[in-house]
């Protein structure tokens, strides 16, 4: 009887670590503006741009994405640079998960 040995291989899938995408409130930019953000920088529906820019009104802050470094670098980029093309203070920052 012969013996059949088997290799069995074990993957590990390392996951990026993620960070936070937090848009903060201010006295200036306006509600459309926010909304218009989330929809094209984030994705979101115009019922969760509506919902996260209320909250963040309300609380001064709020989590809008969850993404590798490097792309919620972008996303915090991005926010800034229309915000300033637009004229509005408008800002975000990145916090690790």
């Amino acid at each position: 009887m012969a013996i059949k040995s088997e290799t069995i291989s074990k993957t590990k899938f390392l996951l990026p670590k993620l960070y936070k995408v937090i848009l903060l409130n201010d006295d200036y930019t306006t509600f459309d503006f926010v909304i218009e953000i989330l929809k094209t920088v984030f994705g979101k529906s115009e019922e969760d741009a509506i919902n996260l820019t209320l909250k963040v009104d309300r609380e001064g802050s709020a989590v809008v994405g969850l993404y590798p470094y490097e792309i919620a670098l972008m996303k915090v980029d991005k926010v800034h640079k229309l915000a300033r093309s637009a004229g509005y203070p408008l800002r975000a920052r990145i916090e690790e998960d």
